[in-house]
Protein backbone atom coordinates (compact mmCIF):
# COMPACT_ATOMS: atom_id res chain seq x y z
CA UNK A 1 0.00 0.00 0.00
CA UNK A 2 1.55 3.26 -0.90
CA UNK A 3 1.54 6.17 1.55
CA UNK A 4 -1.02 7.98 -0.43
CA UNK A 5 -3.75 5.07 -0.17
CA UNK A 6 -2.86 5.11 2.99
CA UNK A 7 -3.64 8.39 4.06
CA UNK A 8 -6.68 7.94 2.05
CA UNK A 9 -8.54 5.19 4.42
CA UNK A 10 -6.87 7.39 7.34
CA UNK A 11 -9.25 10.35 6.28
CA UNK A 12 -11.74 7.65 5.52
CA UNK A 13 -12.18 6.35 8.44
CA UNK A 14 -11.80 9.62 10.62
CA UNK A 15 -14.47 11.03 8.62
CA UNK A 16 -16.72 7.83 9.39
CA UNK A 17 -15.69 7.83 13.15
CA UNK A 18 -17.22 11.85 13.19
CA UNK A 19 -20.68 10.71 11.07
CA UNK A 20 -21.16 7.77 13.97
CA UNK A 21 -20.41 10.04 16.77
CA UNK A 22 -22.78 12.84 15.01
CA UNK A 23 -25.45 9.44 14.93
CA UNK A 24 -25.24 8.34 18.29
CA UNK A 25 -25.41 11.78 19.64
CA UNK A 26 -28.01 13.01 17.41
CA UNK A 27 -30.06 9.41 19.00
CA UNK A 28 -29.35 10.28 22.95
CA UNK A 29 -30.74 14.03 21.89
CA UNK A 30 -33.96 11.97 20.73
CA UNK A 31 -34.53 9.57 23.19
CA UNK A 32 -33.52 10.36 26.04
CA UNK A 33 -32.00 14.14 26.66
CA UNK A 34 -33.03 17.47 24.70
CA UNK A 35 -30.68 20.62 25.42
CA UNK A 36 -32.37 23.71 26.45
CA UNK A 37 -31.11 27.43 26.84
CA UNK A 38 -32.67 29.51 29.01
CA UNK A 39 -33.87 33.03 26.98
CA UNK A 40 -35.71 35.12 29.45
CA UNK A 41 -35.63 35.66 33.14
CA UNK A 42 -39.12 34.40 34.00
CA UNK A 43 -37.62 31.46 36.60
CA UNK A 44 -34.42 33.58 38.39
CA UNK A 45 -33.22 32.90 40.30
CA UNK A 46 -33.15 29.06 39.73
CA UNK A 47 -32.87 29.38 36.60
CA UNK A 48 -30.43 32.78 34.88
CA UNK A 49 -30.83 33.50 31.80
CA UNK A 50 -28.14 31.91 29.72
CA UNK A 51 -28.17 29.09 31.96
CA UNK A 52 -27.75 25.52 29.90
CA UNK A 53 -29.15 22.70 30.37
CA UNK A 54 -30.85 19.07 29.04
CA UNK A 55 -34.38 18.41 29.90
CA UNK A 56 -34.79 14.61 30.85
CA UNK A 57 -37.67 13.35 28.15
CA UNK A 58 -38.24 9.45 29.96
CA UNK A 59 -39.34 10.82 32.59
CA UNK A 60 -42.87 11.25 31.97
CA UNK A 61 -42.63 8.80 29.12
CA UNK A 62 -43.22 9.98 25.24
CA UNK A 63 -45.89 12.14 24.10
CA UNK A 64 -46.42 13.73 20.60
CA UNK A 65 -44.01 16.54 21.45
CA UNK A 66 -40.95 14.32 22.73
CA UNK A 67 -41.52 11.50 20.64
CA UNK A 68 -38.54 10.08 19.04
CA UNK A 69 -39.06 9.49 14.96
CA UNK A 70 -42.55 9.96 15.44
CA UNK A 71 -43.67 6.42 16.73
CA UNK A 72 -45.81 7.85 19.48
CA UNK A 73 -49.69 8.24 18.99
CA UNK A 74 -51.51 11.66 18.27
CA UNK A 75 -52.58 11.83 22.19
CA UNK A 76 -51.73 10.82 25.07
CA UNK A 77 -48.34 9.55 26.17
CA UNK A 78 -46.22 5.99 26.00
CA UNK A 79 -45.23 5.12 29.65
CA UNK A 80 -43.77 7.29 32.23
CA UNK A 81 -45.40 9.09 35.47
CA UNK A 82 -46.79 12.15 36.12
CA UNK A 83 -44.87 15.18 37.32
CA UNK A 84 -44.25 15.70 41.21
CA UNK A 85 -45.19 19.08 42.50
CA UNK A 86 -42.72 21.41 42.43
CA UNK A 87 -40.75 19.66 39.38
CA UNK A 88 -39.33 22.29 36.87
CA UNK A 89 -40.46 21.52 33.69
CA UNK A 90 -40.06 22.45 29.69
CA UNK A 91 -43.11 22.23 27.98
CA UNK A 92 -45.01 22.84 24.43
CA UNK A 93 -47.59 26.05 25.02
CA UNK A 94 -50.88 25.01 24.13
CA UNK A 95 -51.49 27.81 21.37
CA UNK A 96 -48.43 29.00 20.20
CA UNK A 97 -46.04 25.75 19.99
CA UNK A 98 -43.34 27.56 21.90
CA UNK A 99 -41.39 25.85 24.47
CA UNK A 100 -41.59 26.93 27.99
CA UNK A 101 -39.52 26.23 31.20
CA UNK A 102 -41.73 26.87 34.21
CA UNK A 103 -42.55 24.96 37.86
CA UNK A 104 -45.49 23.22 38.12
CA UNK A 105 -47.46 23.64 41.06
CA UNK A 106 -50.71 22.28 40.39
CA UNK A 107 -52.16 19.15 39.92
CA UNK A 108 -55.36 17.60 38.40
CA UNK A 109 -58.03 18.00 40.54
CA UNK A 110 -56.37 20.59 43.14
CA UNK A 111 -57.73 24.68 43.55
CA UNK A 112 -55.06 27.08 43.08
CA UNK A 113 -55.19 30.60 43.52
CA UNK A 114 -52.88 33.70 43.77
CA UNK A 115 -54.40 36.06 46.87
CA UNK A 116 -51.84 39.62 47.78
CA UNK A 117 -48.92 37.53 46.08
CA UNK A 118 -49.04 34.30 48.21
CA UNK A 119 -50.39 31.01 46.54
CA UNK A 120 -53.03 29.33 47.71
CA UNK A 121 -53.42 25.45 47.49
CA UNK A 122 -56.71 23.53 48.17
CA UNK A 123 -57.69 26.51 50.24
CA UNK A 124 -54.28 26.28 52.32
CA UNK A 125 -51.56 29.24 51.90
CA UNK A 126 -48.63 28.05 50.42
CA UNK A 127 -45.71 29.86 53.43
CA UNK A 128 -43.41 32.08 52.37
CA UNK A 129 -40.24 32.92 54.46
CA UNK A 130 -38.41 36.23 54.00
CA UNK A 131 -34.98 35.39 52.65
CA UNK A 132 -32.99 38.24 51.88
CA UNK A 133 -32.57 39.97 48.50
CA UNK A 134 -31.79 39.26 45.10
CA UNK A 135 -29.27 41.17 43.32
CA UNK A 136 -27.96 41.64 40.04
CA UNK A 137 -26.29 44.48 37.33
CA UNK A 138 -28.38 46.32 35.61
CA UNK A 139 -27.63 45.75 32.25
CA UNK A 140 -28.69 43.91 29.33
CA UNK A 141 -29.06 40.13 29.43
CA UNK A 142 -28.31 37.40 27.34
CA UNK A 143 -28.63 37.44 22.92
CA UNK A 144 -32.42 39.10 23.01
CA UNK A 145 -30.88 41.94 25.12
CA UNK A 146 -33.15 41.97 28.20
CA UNK A 147 -32.86 44.76 31.15
CA UNK A 148 -34.07 43.03 34.59
CA UNK A 149 -36.94 44.47 35.95
CA UNK A 150 -36.07 45.66 39.68
CA UNK A 151 -37.91 46.57 42.96
CA UNK A 152 -35.83 49.66 43.25
CA UNK A 153 -36.32 50.83 39.83
CA UNK A 154 -35.52 53.06 38.42
CA UNK A 155 -31.69 51.73 37.98
CA UNK A 156 -29.02 53.62 35.76
CA UNK A 157 -26.57 51.13 33.70
CA UNK A 158 -24.41 49.43 35.55
CA UNK A 159 -26.53 49.62 38.97
CA UNK A 160 -27.70 46.97 41.35
CA UNK A 161 -30.50 45.85 40.63
CA UNK A 162 -32.69 44.20 43.62
CA UNK A 163 -36.05 42.05 44.33
CA UNK A 164 -37.00 40.36 47.55
CA UNK A 165 -36.30 36.81 48.06
CA UNK A 166 -38.54 34.39 50.04
CA UNK A 167 -38.30 30.65 50.41
CA UNK A 168 -41.73 28.79 49.70
CA UNK A 169 -42.26 25.55 51.03
CA UNK A 170 -44.79 23.28 49.36
CA UNK A 171 -46.60 20.50 51.26
CA UNK A 172 -44.14 17.88 52.14
CA UNK A 173 -41.59 19.81 52.28
CA UNK A 174 -40.04 20.69 48.80
CA UNK A 175 -38.84 24.79 49.47
CA UNK A 176 -37.32 26.84 46.33
CA UNK A 177 -36.75 30.41 46.10
CA UNK A 178 -39.62 32.79 44.88
CA UNK A 179 -38.74 36.55 43.84
CA UNK A 180 -40.93 40.04 43.96
CA UNK A 181 -40.99 42.40 42.09
CA UNK A 182 -43.84 44.63 42.84
CA UNK A 183 -46.83 44.86 45.01
CA UNK A 184 -49.93 44.46 43.79
CA UNK A 185 -48.40 43.04 40.35
CA UNK A 186 -50.45 41.96 37.44
CA UNK A 187 -50.88 38.01 38.46
CA UNK A 188 -50.45 38.80 42.67
CA UNK A 189 -54.32 38.48 42.69
CA UNK A 190 -56.55 35.87 40.25
CA UNK A 191 -59.57 33.92 40.15
CA UNK A 192 -59.96 30.58 42.05
CA UNK A 193 -59.05 27.86 39.58
CA UNK A 194 -59.51 23.97 39.74
CA UNK A 195 -57.25 22.05 37.50
CA UNK A 196 -58.57 19.63 35.24
CA UNK A 197 -57.75 16.15 34.54
CA UNK A 198 -55.02 15.69 32.69
CA UNK A 199 -53.83 19.27 33.19
CA UNK A 200 -51.26 20.59 34.99
CA UNK A 201 -50.48 24.60 36.49
CA UNK A 202 -47.50 26.25 36.30
CA UNK A 203 -45.77 29.37 37.29
CA UNK A 204 -42.85 30.89 37.06
CA UNK A 205 -40.39 31.85 40.20
CA UNK A 206 -39.72 35.01 39.06
CA UNK A 207 -43.42 36.11 40.38
CA UNK A 208 -43.95 39.45 39.16
CA UNK A 209 -42.21 38.32 35.46
CA UNK A 210 -43.49 35.26 34.84
CA UNK A 211 -46.42 34.38 32.11
CA UNK A 212 -47.84 31.36 33.08
CA UNK A 213 -51.12 29.66 34.23
CA UNK A 214 -52.21 32.43 36.00
CA UNK A 215 -54.03 33.73 33.46
CA UNK A 216 -55.54 32.03 30.67
CA UNK A 217 -54.99 31.40 27.32
CA UNK A 218 -57.74 33.82 25.92
CA UNK A 219 -55.83 36.85 27.18
CA UNK A 220 -52.19 35.68 26.36
CA UNK A 221 -51.45 33.30 28.96
CA UNK A 222 -50.72 29.83 29.16
CA UNK A 223 -53.75 28.28 30.75
CA UNK A 224 -53.84 24.70 32.08
CA UNK A 225 -51.35 22.76 30.27
CA UNK A 226 -52.16 18.70 29.03
CA UNK A 227 -49.82 16.49 30.27
CA UNK A 228 -49.29 15.57 26.35
CA UNK A 229 -47.98 18.77 25.85
CA UNK A 230 -45.08 18.13 28.90
CA UNK A 231 -41.62 17.43 27.02
CA UNK A 232 -39.81 16.37 30.39
CA UNK A 233 -38.14 17.82 33.68
CA UNK A 234 -34.98 20.15 34.51
CA UNK A 235 -32.70 18.37 36.60
CA UNK A 236 -29.51 20.37 36.13
CA UNK A 237 -27.81 23.57 34.88
CA UNK A 238 -24.86 22.18 32.56
CA UNK A 239 -23.38 25.65 32.63
CA UNK A 240 -23.96 28.90 32.41
CA UNK A 241 -23.12 32.21 30.11
CA UNK A 242 -23.26 35.79 31.28
CA UNK A 243 -22.40 36.80 27.72
CA UNK A 244 -24.70 37.11 24.49
CA UNK A 245 -23.70 33.44 23.38
CA UNK A 246 -23.05 30.00 24.84
CA UNK A 247 -19.75 30.18 22.81
CA UNK A 248 -18.34 33.09 24.94
CA UNK A 249 -16.61 30.72 27.50
CA UNK A 250 -14.84 33.33 28.57
CA UNK A 251 -18.34 34.78 30.18
CA UNK A 252 -19.29 31.06 31.81
CA UNK A 253 -20.59 31.39 35.45
CA UNK A 254 -18.12 29.71 37.29
CA UNK A 255 -20.75 28.75 40.45
CA UNK A 256 -23.00 27.31 37.92
CA UNK A 257 -21.64 24.47 36.66
CA UNK A 258 -23.55 21.09 36.87
CA UNK A 259 -25.95 23.51 39.36
CA UNK A 260 -28.35 21.66 41.13
CA UNK A 261 -32.39 22.60 40.85
CA UNK A 262 -34.19 23.19 43.77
Amino acid sequence: MNSASGKSEGWLESVKTIVWALVIAGLFRTLFFQPFWIPSGSMKETLLIGDFLFVNKMVYGYSRWSCPFGLCPISGRLFGSEPERGDVVVFRHPVSGADYIKRVLGMPGDTVQMREGVFYLNGEAIPQEPAGEFTETYERQGSAGQYPRCENAPVGQGGTCIKSRYMETLPGGRQYPVLNIEERGFADNTPLYTVPEGHFFFMGDNRDNSVDSRAPRNVGGVGFVPFDHLIGRADRVMFSSAGTSMLAFWTWRSDRFFHRLQ
